[in-house]
Parts: C-alpha cells; structure tokens; sequence
C-alpha cells in the first residue's frame, strides 16, 4: 500500500512539473491519435450513411466485414502494416516505417470500422422518411445528408469517442510501425508498456493518469451534449 501511495505520489510530481520527456510523449499521442480520427472521420461516416440508406448488392457482406474487422487485434493490423512498409515490402521505397505517419495509418485502419459500423448503426436508428422527405422536396443529397446527421448526432459523436478511444490506448501496432522512439514515435501506451517492463513505475502510473482523465472527460462531454440535447 506504502508503495502505491509513494508511486502515486511521485506520478503527480512528474505530470505538474511539467517534465519534457513525459509531455512529449503526450504531445506525440495526441498528435498522431488527433490526426488519425481526423482522416478517418468523415469517409467511415460517409460509408457507414451509404450502408444504412443505399440498397446494392454485397451491401451486408460489407457490413459484416468491418464487424469483423472491429475484433482484429493490434498486433495483427500493425505486423500486415509492418510487412508492408518494411523494405523487403510493396511500399517499402517510401519509407514510412518507424515514422509518425505510419502510426497515423495504422491507427486509420483501426477506428476506420468502428466507426463505419457505429455510424452504420446510428444512421439506421433515423427514421428513412427524413432523408426521403429531404429528397422529394429538391433538398441537395449534402442537404439532406446533414439533415440525417442532425438526427442522428449523439450517436454519432458516440461513434467519434468509441474510435478515438480504440486508437489512444492501442499498443501493438504503434510498437510495431512507430518504433518507440524517444521523442519522435513514443506514446503513451508504448511508454507505459516499457517503462513498466524496466520497474520504472512513476512514469507509467502518470501516463495511466492521463489516459483515465481523458477517458473521464470524454463520457462526461458525450453525457452532457446528450443530456442538453434531450432538455430541449
């Protein structure tokens, strides 16, 4: 118990003193988690809308694609995207590997079908008769698309939290294709992973603080965005 409370305690010390090397690491996951969501936020929405409201063939084979694509491991996404940045692979010339965006890549491709099939599901809750109205009324389709989203919008920043927090905390494939090099590719979950392998608790236990207050304040802002939503 002496030992957690000393750990704790040193943890906090380290977060207010504002020391470099942790704030970098923060600065780097932020960065490339930031970025990631950004880029993959807008087509796995659109996919996710096209898949609710468009009948074509294929369309529930594609469904349960990125259902299953949802349960791939880490590890797994970062060894196929290591295989192929890697020298010996098909993109090796453009080296990306060890880089900070080929762990914005690799974390596209994890929050890509979480959202694709949060979003799939969000725009299936709204009623149809919404976006047909829309249409038969000569609203252009980006018109009536905003429409289904003004709907459907808790949900949707649901889905924009979900996939953000699937890529902060990931590991292995940041490990994999970052590298977890100081100050340029290490995270925060890399660096808590090593620095807890070396019995260096502190600075783990600070970063582990950061990750539950993000954690904390995001549910708190999706509550209170619905919670004012349904005062309305």
């Amino acid at each position: 118990m002496d030992s957690l409370i000393t750990t704790s305690i040193a943890a906090l010390e380290l977060l207010f003193s504002g020391d470099a090397e942790l704030w970098t690491i923060i600065g780097v996951s932020f960065r490339v988690s930031l970025s990631a969501i950004a880029i993959a936020a807008i087509p796995a929405l659109l996919l996710g809308f096209t898949l609710a409201m468009v009948q074509f063939p294929g369309r529930w084979a594609l469904v349960a694609i990125c259902n299953a694509l949802m349960a791939v491991p880490t590890v797994v996404v970062g060894l196929t995207l290591y295989l192929v940045l890697s020298r010996s692979g098909p993109l090796g010339e453009w080296h990306l590997l060890f880089t900070q965006p080929a762990m914005v890549v690799g974390q596209v491709l994890l929050c890509f079908p979480v959202l694709v099939c949060m979003s799939h599901s969000a725009f299936q809750s709204v009623d149809k008769r919404a976006w047909e109205t829309a249409r038969t009324l000569g609203a252009p389709w980006h018109k009536a698309l905003l429409t289904l989203v003004n709907e459907a919008r808790f949900a949707l920043l649901a889905a924009l939290v979900a996939g953000f927090g699937r890529i902060i905390s990931e590991v292995g494939c940041s490990m994999m294709v970052g590298g977890n090099i100081l100050g340029y590719s290490r995270n925060i979950p890399t660096a808590i992973a090593l620095e807890t392998s070396k019995g260096e608790f502190a600075q783990g236990v600070a970063l582990g603080m950061v990750l539950l207050l993000l954690a904390l304040l995001l549910n708190f802002l999706l509550a209170s965005v619905r919670g004012r939503g349904q005062q309305v």
